[in-house]
């Protein structure tokens, strides 16, 4: 895969931007301190994975629950 402009409105929008300035982000100071982010990141990827197996179990429970109280009827006897 090549690199670069390969056609005329290509090449134009490269001239045109290529004396653009740009924000730094590397020079900036964040607003947000990194750790505490990555933090509250972990914290809501915990609770979604409780909520995921504890959503599994409730599932899991509702099924025993459902086959347990379930009334077969004989098919043959029927008809």
């Amino acid at each position: 895969m090549a690199v670069g402009a390969r056609d005329y409105i290509d090449k134009l929008l490269v001239k045109k931007y290529a004396d653009e300035k740009v924000d730094n982000h590397e020079a900036m100071e964040s607003m947000v301190d990194p750790e505490k982010m990555l933090e509250a990141m972990n914290d809501v990827a915990m609770i979604q994975r409780n909520m995921f197996a504890l959503s599994q179990k409730l599932q899991s429970t509702c099924y025993a629950i459902n086959a347990r109280r379930a009334r077969y009827k004989d098919k043959a006897a029927n008809g």
